[in-house]
């Protein structure tokens, strides 16, 4: 009865090495959009990855970030200690999306850069 798992375990490592590939294959890209399209259409995008651009703008009190378009179209963006670096800058950033009615619409950053 051994015998027959030999080719079995053999197998093995080659089994799980396609299926971490394979699953690799379906890992989503950031979907682009606009402020605009993440302003009017925040629920259609709420928990996915995004990229979007715009210019960056604070606010005191209390202390908070967002990138905002040429119409005033506006996304808070997370951590603030990374976006603080580009104040007044126009960037292009890629990040978790997610919009509620009690806080709004947040970008939570993967990746940001100076445009």
């Amino acid at each position: 009865m051994r015998h027959y798992l030999k080719p079995i375990n053999s197998l093995l490592p080659v089994l799980l090495t396609a299926l971490v590939l394979d699953g690799c294959e379906h890992v989503d890209k950031p979907k682009q959009a606009s402020l605009a399209m993440l302003t009017e259409n925040a629920a259609r995008y709420d928990k996915t990855q995004v990229t979007t651009r715009g210019i960056v703008r604070r606010f005191e009190a209390p202390l908070h970030y967002w990138i905002e378009d040429e119409d005033l179209h506006r996304v808070e963006v997370f951590p603030h200690d990374r976006v603080a670096l580009f104040l007044d800058e126009t960037v292009l950033v890629e990040g978790h999306f997610r919009f509620s009615y009690s806080e709004g619409r947040r970008l939570t950053l993967t990746k940001i850069k100076r445009e």
